[in-house]
């Protein structure tokens, strides 16, 4: 039995939105949770952002934002378009004209700061310019640049002035006929952000991006995304995410891949249980797994791999994964494949053998599906 198979106390009752279209990916209704980053290259670097968007794309990337804060790179936004391979979202801020530039280049979205993009008539503008271009809209509500009278009207940022701020916009959506729009509201505050995005969950149907800003470096903006974004698609609220980090983008896919795997929501590659080792190990737990990580990275079929040092937890483990390892004594353990027991391997062997079993099980894997579609 495969861990990454659905039981019914494992299931997470997804919040019921309308689906739009971002380019060729479909947010919300019934599709798949999209996993997306930023790039953090200059937008005027043509070269060097095609080759960030490229890396991000091969982690498995759903769909890529780039920022556009200048003429010179709306003008580069159309070579990065026509070199990538996933849709990609222009980052707008402070000037309307941007908008209308990155909608003509080809973005496939636009993402508009209700606070800093200026009055309804310039953001009817941009509407126009997207519907003109089939080009869907994000409305991103940030608790960093609330509108002045939201600020004036509630003291300081919080939930109830983000959701004003959210409502507000997508009703000058609606009032010029345009549905094709996703709503964020982020905060670096993990408990301002889930508040927020609960309440806008409730107010309305539209696609909800998720996301907690400014979240910090690899580690812990790891961990403050994963409390603030956990919490909430374990409650059903999310149709895509973004992992925000101090890092290098592709970490940020990685990250969102490896939230919606512990949630049960999406897999992609191998899923490693491991434990985090102790005396009884039988061999170099965390330099296994370390090595392992590195030599998988090509696989991208959704399977489990368990390596265990000790028999403690290990053939338990073993039983509800694809391929295990559960360390024993005298130098060997145990393989097991499909969770039962296979054959004893020498630990001088292991990584290897263990490389190779799982390419096999991913063919396997990927020719049952090919063969029901």
């Amino acid at each position: 039995m495969s861990l990454h198979s659905i039981r019914p106390w494992r299931q997470i009752d997804r919040r019921k939105s309308r689906q739009i279209m971002v380019g060729s990916v479909p947010v919300g209704g019934d599709a798949p949770i999209t996993v997306q980053t930023m790039t953090n290259t200059l937008t005027t670097d043509a070269s060097a952002t095609i080759k960030q968007v490229l890396a991000c794309a091969d982690a498995g990337a759903d769909i890529v934002r780039v920022s556009v804060p200048d003429q010179a790179s709306s003008k580069a936004l159309k070579e990065i378009i026509a070199e990538s391979p996933v849709p990609i979202v222009a980052d707008i801020h402070f000037h309307y004209k941007r908008g209308i530039e990155a909608a003509e280049a080809g973005a496939a979205c636009l993402r508009i700061n209700p606070g800093n993009i200026g009055d309804s008539n310039r953001v009817k503008e941009v509407i126009k310019a997207a519907r003109d271009h089939n080009c869907s809209i994000r409305i991103g509500v940030n608790a960093g640049s609330l509108e002045k009278h939201l600020l004036e009207k509630y003291g300081e940022p919080c939930p109830d002035a983000m959701i004003e701020s959210g409502l507000d916009h997508i009703r000058i959506l609606q009032d010029n006929d345009f549905h094709e729009f996703k709503i964020s509201c982020k905060a670096s505050d993990v408990f301002m952000a889930a508040a927020a995005y609960q309440g806008l969950a409730e107010a309305t149907d539209a696609p909800i991006h998720l996301g907690i800003t400014e979240a910090g470096g690899l580690t812990s903006g790891t961990i403050k995304s994963a409390i603030g974004l956990g919490n909430l698609l374990w409650m059903g609220i999310g149709d895509t995410i973004r992992v925000s980090l101090s890092a290098d983008p592709v970490e940020e896919v990685k990250v969102g891949y490896e939230i919606l795997k512990s949630l049960g929501l999406r897999h992609r590659g191998v899923n490693i249980i491991s434990c985090p080792s102790c005396a009884r190990q039988g061999f170099d737990v965390i330099k296994t797994v370390e090595t392992l990580e590195d030599r998988l990275a090509h696989i991208k079929t959704p399977m489990s791999l368990s390596i265990i040092g000790c028999v403690v937890n290990g053939p338990g483990e073993a039983l509800m994964t694809d391929v295990g390892f559960t360390g024993g004594g005298n130098g060997s353990g145990m393989v097991y494949l499909a969770g039962a027991q296979s054959h004893k391997l020498d630990n001088a062997q292991m990584v290897d053998h263990i490389v190779e079993q799982v390419e096999k099980k991913a063919a396997e894997i990927d020719a049952t599906a090919n063969a029901a579609e």
